[in-house]
């Protein structure tokens, strides 16, 4: 799915080679600083390396149209986007952007409970709290149905137990539907249950590449 060969960036980053499969969850773990969040940022052009190769389904990245490979690696960010209106409206918002039919309200109260967000469609999003407006940035992502998921720390503002409950129902749709995701994590445990592949970065180069062959 992506390549990277000998890769750099502003001095963070030298990857020298990574390949991160299509259709199987990979997780990036590393500390804070060591460049986790930089690498995956070069997988959609929100940056450019300053040298080397990156390459997405066997094509040099800088070939695609930016806008259309945004809608196709989308990328949840650490800190929740929220819009002013309502809760259906801050789900729709990514359709709206990617271009992409509306969905019907029976769809959106399934992504609701799949992220266990149990509010109203029309409840204000700006009512909601850190964690469950993490929660409705992943519904709003899951709804858009990109070949490629980016979530970074995707449940950082989450108790254990909503964290093992809304990942699971996250990975088992990506999976479902034959999807990638990219899965920035501090949480060993998250890489461990969910990862098919996890990379360790420290200090802007991958140390550790390692399959985890327990789950399909």
């Amino acid at each position: 799915m992506f390549t990277l060969k000998e890769v750099t960036y502003n001095e963070i980053l030298h990857i020298k080679e990574l390949h991160i499969p299509g259709e199987k969850i990979t997780c990036i773990v590393g500390e804070s600083g060591s460049g986790k969040s930089t690498a995956v940022k070069l997988l959609n052009n929100l940056i450019s390396s300053d040298a080397g190769s990156i390459e997405y389904k066997n094509k040099p990245i800088h070939t695609f149209d930016t806008i259309d490979l945004r809608r196709e690696v989308v990328m949840v960010p650490q800190t929740p986007i929220i819009f002013d209106g309502t809760v259906k409206e801050n789900l729709l918002i990514g359709l709206q952007f990617s271009e992409k039919p509306f969905v019907e309200d029976e769809k959106l109260h399934a992504v609701l409970e799949t992220v266990h967000l149990k509010k109203s469609l029309e409840e204000s999003a700006d009512q909601l709290s850190g964690g469950e407006k993490q929660r409705l940035s992943l519904g709003r992502v899951l709804i858009m149905e990109p070949e490629v998921y980016i979530f970074d720390e995707p449940t950082s503002a989450l108790d254990e137990a909503t964290e093992d409950r809304v990942m699971g129902n996250i990975i088992k749709e990506i999976k479902g539907n034959q999807k990638t995701a990219i899965i920035i994590t501090h949480s060993k445990k998250v890489a461990q249950t969910y990862g098919d592949l996890i990379v360790e970065i420290k200090n802007g180069q991958i140390v550790e590449t390692k399959e985890i062959s327990n789950h399909g």
